[in-house]
This record gives structure tokens, C-alpha cells and sequence, in this order.
């Protein structure tokens, strides 16, 4: 189930969440004044454990379709996280740092989990999206992911950038003091 938390930033780490919901709606219009779109969309049945990239795409050409005519996103395509994935330790550790676009990110989950962590002003905000979320973080969005130890996660990617996830990176530690996906708690429900 998709989970947002809610934290004030402090250096000395957080606190608990001034807000913790499972909740869509709730989640959708928590983010929606800091511009972050969030819908659960359906998704279709499960993948092959061995669908490529391009089975992926197929799989849910209606959903990229859709996407596209909306203009801004001509760029799509499929990433998939297994804990059998050679470089799931390295990407771990790249998604982990604190960073920024120059293009909104945008992630449709289609199996899995993965934490996207922002950093806006005073706040950062986690959410845990599940097979089903979508997901738009504006460009400039400072924000790290986290797709856990042993990652399980497949997830279309949209970009108006045809050379695609091209990050900046802060340098700010901020995300060793926040919760990781392997450390959520049982969430509060609302």
C-alpha cells in the first residue's frame, strides 16, 4: 500500500511524521500545492519474470499513449530492479544521493515498491510507491530514491530529455538521516 510521511527537516534527524496516510486521496492532495502529482493508476497483469524492456513498453503502450498526448514527455522506457541485478548496489547508492533534475521526473510503478524522498523548503516528505502510483516530481525537485537492499521494483519512465536521467547532484548528506525503504515502521493509517 502506498504510504506518505511527512517530516520537518532537522539536522540532528527526524522526528516522528506530522503526517503519515495511506490514504490516495489524502496522499494526492498533500502534494499536490508543492506542484508533485500523484495518481493510482490500474495496472495489468503480472510481468514474465524474464519480460524485456521492450515486453515492458508493450505491455502498457495504452498508458505511455496516453501519456505522450499530453505533449510533454516523448521519451519512455522501463527500468527493472531485481535483487539478482548486478548493479543494484551501485544504483542503490547513486539513487541515494540528493539530487535534482532539469526535467521533471515521472514514474509509473508496474510491480514493486520504491521510496521517493523530497526535499521541499522545510519538509521532506516520503512516499512509498507501489505497483500502481504514478508519480510526477517537477524539474528542480530536490529528492533522492531509495529501491531498498534487496530491490524489486519495475517502473515506466517518462522525460521530455531524450539522453533521459541526467541528475545533479547537492552534495547535502540529507538523506543518511531520513528513513530508508528497508527501515519503515508499520505505518499509521488515517
Amino acid at each position: 500500500m502506498s504510504l506518505l510521511q511527512v517530516f520537518a527537516t532537522d539536522p540532528a534527524g527526524p522526528a516522528s511524521p506530522s503526517l503519515s496516510s495511506s490514504d490516495p486521496a489524502q496522499i494526492a492532495a498533500t502534494l499536490a500545492p508543492l506542484g508533485i502529482g500523484f495518481e493510482r493508476w490500474q495496472v495489468k497483469a503480472p510481468l514474465a519474470p524474464n519480460a524485456d524492456p521492450a515486453a515492458i513498453l508493450a505491455a502498457y503502450s495504452a498508458e505511455i499513449a496516453q501519456v505522450r498526448a499530453g505533449g510533454s514527455y516523448p521519451t519512455v522506457d522501463a527500468i527493472r530492479m531485481t535483487p539478482e541485478h548486478p548493479d543494484r548496489q551501485a544504483l542503490r547508492q547513486k539513487f541515494l544521493a540528493e539530487h535534482i533534475h532539469s526535467e521533471d521526473e515521472v514514474r509509473f510503478f508496474v510491480e514493486g515498491q520504491g521510496l521517493f524522498c523530497l526535499h521541499v523548503g522545510d519538509a521532506v516528505l516520503q512516499l512509498l510507491c507501489e505497483a500502481g502510483d504514478w508519480i510526477s516530481v517537477p524539474a528542480g525537485t530536490k529528492h533522492w530514491f531509495d529501491m531498498g537492499p534487496e530491490p524489486h521494483f519495475c517502473a515506466l519512465r517518462f522525460f521530455d530529455n531524450p539522453e533521459g536521467w541526467v541528475a545533479q547532484f547537492s552534495g547535502d548528506p540529507i538523506a543518511e538521516r531520513y528513513p530508508r525503504l528497508d527501515e519503515l515502521s508499520a505505518p499509521r493509517r488515517t
